[in-house]
């Protein structure tokens, strides 16, 4: 049933991106007089699921969700439909327009999806508000899995740059360390300066930069499970301050024993409302004793605030600036091979994992967001075929005042289309291979 929640939000995330990407051509189009013979929602090879003509644009729904598309008379796109360039030019077709009309009807859908990503993180900052965890408070610094072991991290480091710029909130500072090339951390008293290399970050990329630091938080409890481990011998605000009578302090020592005691008896010291008492139990081959800790010592790092209308139109643009600049840095990542970062570039056929098992319109809506800009920068760039693509060369004959020749313009169209089918075949064939080593692996 989950994998059915998330896929159903991952489609209502494509369609909502998709109209209005979309949509932005088709309205570009429409106020400069230029006809629009379709208007679909993911595309319709050999057939379609819904069509209805309305005018002189046909609207519908194809059945491959991996898009969607207008077609704009006397357009050179990726239908490569060139019979309509035989004929002479008419008034209402694309090829007709001043190269400035033309060329705000292409980057019209970029420009929706970016204005879309602004909408979006406004109506969040308005309703649940932007929670941010301050770097500088964080004293007692991080704890970092193997993988984050492996770029040269101890637990325990306190971050005080990455490529000698600080980070003020935890919220960037995972992907500011994956897509950095040097590091500053104080270490038992002493500032440390090092490197992250590229092929020191594939095995992070490989659990998709999940996990690989976290603020380092004391062993308290705060929740226990239900017939639990936990529940038989550890109550509500108890603090665990001893493991076998070794101190410990943070959760990262905690587990690091506790995974070298699989079963096995163990004696926890604990503090329970002021008195230190000893607790003995059985470590089971889970490790898996089933409370949570509450990080009481990140609520003075920790700030939320919800925004009125006014302040959340003036952070959502800069909330979707910083999020381009992610993406402009991730894509940075994935071209250089010692990486490996274009092995883990996910498609439709393994994105329905970014969404939850259980449908959170808290987490729907800023994936959206982030997916919105994402879909921008992607269209942006120089390739033929996409909108950055046509752009490019419509800016060329701006600024030469000559305009390519219809014959060589479905000539750069091709070559587009042959990079775009090289890209999918990279994005199936990883998701492929993915799906199938999981199923091995199991």
């Amino acid at each position: 049933m989950h994998i059915f929640i998330q896929i159903a939000q991952l489609l209502l995330c494509l369609s909502i991106l998709v109209v209005f990407h979309e949509a932005g051509h088709f309205l570009a189009a429409k106020y400069f007089k230029t006809k629009v013979e379709k208007f679909y929602l993911f595309f319709d090879p050999w057939f379609s699921l819904f069509k209805k003509k309305i005018g002189d644009t046909e609207y519908g729904i194809g059945w491959l969700p991996l898009g969607g598309y207008v077609k704009i008379a006397g357009m050179i796109d990726e239908s490569m439909d060139t019979e309509q360039m035989k004929n002479p030019p008419q008034p209402w077709e694309f090829r007709s327009k001043p190269a400035w009309q033309r060329l705000i009807i292409m980057l019209a859908g970029i420009f929706v999806n970016i204005l879309l990503a602004i909408v979006i993180y406004a109506g969040i900052l308005m309703t649940t508000g932007e929670q941010t965890i301050n770097t500088d408070q964080l004293k007692d610094g991080y704890a970092f899995s193997d993988v984050g072991k492996k770029l040269g991290f101890k637990n325990g480091d306190i971050i005080l740059k990455v490529d000698n710029k600080a980070i003020p909130t935890f919220n960037y500072l995972p992907v500011s360390l994956l897509f950095g090339d040097n590091v500053t951390v104080k270490r038992d008293g002493k500032i440390i300066k090092f490197n992250l290399l590229p092929e020191e970050k594939k095995d992070v990329l490989k659990q998709e930069g999940r996990g690989f630091i976290s603020p380092r938080i004391i062993v308290d409890v705060d929740s226990i499970l239900p017939n639990s481990l936990a529940s038989k011998y550890l109550n509500k605000g108890d603090v665990i301050f001893s493991f076998n009578g070794q101190s410990i302090k943070y959760l990262d020592e905690f587990k690091f024993e506790l995974n070298k005691h699989k079963n096995d008896s163990i004696t926890l010291g604990i503090n329970r409302n002021g008195q230190n008492i000893n607790v003995k139990l059985f470590v089971p081959d889970s490790t898996v004793l089933g409370f949570v800790p509450s990080a009481s010592n990140l609520k003075n790092a920790t700030a939320y605030k919800k925004y009125n209308f006014i302040d959340a139109i003036k952070r959502a643009p800069v909330l979707s600036w910083e999020m381009l600049l992610v993406q402009i840095k991730q894509f940075k990542l994935i071209i250089n091979p010692k990486t490996e970062a274009y092995k883990q570039v996910s498609g439709p056929l393994r994105l329905y994992k970014a969404f939850s098992p259980e449908w959170n319109w808290g987490q729907f809506w800023s994936f959206t967001a982030m997916f919105s800009i994402w879909l921008a920068f992607l269209n942006l760039l120089p390739i033929p075929g996409l909108d950055g693509g046509h752009a490019l060369f419509t800016i060329a004959e701006m600024i030469t005042g000559r305009k390519l020749s219809d014959k060589t313009m479905e000539k750069i169209q091709m070559v587009g289309i042959f990079i775009l089918l090289g890209l999918m075949i990279l994005v199936f064939g990883n998701d492929i291979w993915n799906i199938v080593q999981s199923i091995i692996n199991k």
